[in-house]
């Protein structure tokens, strides 16, 4: 399939082509269509498979094409769970949008809300936006969203784990219920299952990978290692001269600051980023990780899902997760769009357990790397038993009935064209919270 078979409009198509993409990916062909006709969408795609285009570009196209006369308004609003992934949202909708009249804004913490708050009061289109900081400047008057016409949560897992779930449903409650809303997760676990069902409206679902599974292309393997040796390890890898853009993963700020020191030492040109960085050197130390000046990038999960870096080679996980969906999310930083990568996970005696755990989530069994310098003297651990265990982890599918005893249409990827009879059309309580919740909206 070819983009012009979207039937995407010409200045689309023309910045499309001058990003250098020829072909939209799964998601993208999926998805498409189904925006473009306004209907709501529940994808569940992994990072690296393009889903931003797949909701900017039908949102510029439609905003494009009934640009109101004299002024602008936030017609479409984007939140993402980190600072990184809205700066990366943002710039793709510059990218898509530079042949047309459409214009973002893009907000978040951590920075001085001044210039921010100056650009909204020049006006913009689109808005992509953190959960906090939107509500913020909500809460100061510098935000409506009552002529909302699209709302985006991307990565909603991720808004989930990060506590921002309530924080989400209070900004929903103040968009117009007669409105397209796009969820975007990697995963689906009971509570995003039901934030779906409260405010999706007959949604279309589409899915390029199955929950929790791990990119084809990543070849991964585990070096079984004690933690005193996990430094000479890292190091002995890193002389391999074909590693030439490693991201690393710790389990704490701490430790990320840590390997920065110590691969400083061994001469490895490597730069830390993690909750505890302001903002500019997170955006200093990223620039650098992509310009190639900076070889190794060490990072604490708040960038497992907010770096888009193209051509990273290795992903390592110098501390295994001990949630095991962020091990899906790590890996997937590498072989992203199609391409290779290679994924080495570091295990000590006491992260065996999260070993156990990441190869039942994936359901497969990661390869040993043996015969390394490092190698721990405590013998390789039992199998693992791949069956989930009762009431752990397990592949969450979405609930194929609605709240209201509606059932979804059939999710196959492959749904009509998107028309509703009259009674399906008609709203739910969309706020999120049952009932009238005014007392919610000046809390926190």
């Amino acid at each position: 399939m070819q983009f012009e078979e979207l039937q995407l409009i010409e200045p689309l198509l023309r910045a499309v082509q001058a990003a250098g993409y020829t072909q939209p990916t799964p998601i993208q062909a999926q998805a498409i269509p189904y925006v473009m006709t306004q209907r709501d969408l529940l994808g569940c795609a992994q990072t690296g498979t393009g889903k931003t285009a797949a909701f900017a570009l039908p949102i510029i196209q439609r905003l494009a094409a009934t640009k109101p006369a004299g002024g602008r308004y936030l017609r479409a609003l984007v939140l993402a769970p980190t600072r990184e992934l809205a700066s990366q949202i943002g710039e793709n909708f510059d990218t898509y949008s530079q042949f047309t009249p459409i214009k973002q804004i893009t907000i978040f913490g951590g920075v001085n809300q001044k210039p921010q708050v100056a650009r909204l009061q020049r006006g913009a289109d689109v808005l992509i936006a953190t959960p906090g900081r939107l509500l913020d400047l909500m809460g100061q008057g510098y935000i409506r969203l009552d002529r909302l016409e699209v709302l985006v949560l991307d990565e909603a897992d991720r808004m989930l784990d990060m506590g921002f779930i309530h924080d989400v449903r209070r900004i929903i409650a103040k968009v117009p219920r007669n409105r397209q809303t796009l969820l975007f997760s990697a995963t689906m676990p009971p509570d995003i299952q039901a934030l779906a069902d409260d405010i999706l409206d007959d949604p279309a679902y589409v899915a390029v990978t199955p929950a929790y599974s791990t990119v084809e292309t990543i070849e991964q393997a585990v070096y079984f290692v004690e933690k005193p040796n996990k430094p000479a390890l890292l190091e002995h890898l890193l002389a391999d001269r074909t590693m030439q853009r490693v991201l690393v993963f710790t389990r704490t700020k701490h430790g990320a600051n840590k390997v920065v020191k110590q691969l400083d030492r061994a001469s490895v040109n490597a730069e830390a980023i993690h909750g505890n960085k302001s903002q500019s050197a997170r955006e200093k130390a990223l620039a650098s990780f992509k310009a190639g000046k900076v070889r190794v990038l060490v990072a604490t999960d708040i960038a497992s899902r907010g770096i888009d870096v193209d051509d990273i080679t290795h992903v390592i996980n110098y501390d295994l997760p001990n949630e095991p969906e962020s091990y899906v999310h790590r890996i997937g930083r590498t072989g992203r769009a199609g391409a290779s990568g290679i994924a080495y996970s570091f295990c000590d005696t006491t992260e065996r357990p999260y070993l156990r755990d990441i190869e039942r989530l994936i359901q497969q069994h990661i390869p040993q790397e043996a015969g390394h310098p490092y190698e721990s003297q405590a013998g390789k651990p039992p199998t693992t038993d791949l069956a989930p265990r009762k009431g752990g982890s397990r592949p969450a599918q979405p609930n194929p009935a609605r709240s209201n005893g509606q059932q979804r249409p059939q999710r196959t990827g492959q749904q009509g064209n998107g028309s509703r009879s009259n009674s399906q059309r008609r709203r739910r309580n969309r706020g999120g919270y049952r009932g009238n919740n005014a007392s919610h909206d000046n809390a926190g």
